[in-house]
């Protein structure tokens, strides 16, 4: 089983306040990456006392020591998942903000030769990929 947030904060040392558990919390159980404004309106439901300025700082802290990988999105905001040992890309629709995550053996396979190419070995890699949903016809 996967470790939570919160298991990952104790892991490295990362003290868990009570609001930062729930933070903490919330980010594990969501599974669409959400940007700050988005986490505050879910914790605040649980905790009211939780203010903006924390999650912000929860976020930071978390992006800081590893727990959390923060994506550039456009309109100036940025989405926060959980960083994990296993691989994928993304696919987001500039929209609606909605992530597809998916990993592609032959994406895969290009990166690596466009890397060895310039004449370097790969050791990590993020792709995402902006597009608008095609209309139905």
């Amino acid at each position: 089983m996967p470790e939570t947030i919160e298991q990952k904060c104790l892991a490295k040392g990362v003290k868990l306040t009570d609001q930062r558990r729930v933070i903490a919390q919330v980010m594990s159980e969501s599974s669409d990456h959400p940007d700050v404004d988005e986490l505050y309106n879910r914790v605040s439901k649980i905790d009211p006392k939780i203010s903006i300025a924390t999650v912000y700082r929860t976020v930071k802290l978390f992006e800081e020591t590893g727990i959390l990988t923060k994506h550039e999105f456009k309109g100036g905001k940025a989405r926060y998942e959980e960083l994990n040992e296993g691989h994928h890309d993304h696919l987001i629709d500039v929209k609606t903000g909605e992530i597809i995550e998916f990993v592609d053996e032959e994406i895969e396979k290009l990166q690596k030769k466009v890397a060895e190419k310039y004449g370097y070995t790969l050791v990590d890699h993020k792709l995402e990929l902006y597009g608008v949903k095609k209309k139905s016809q």
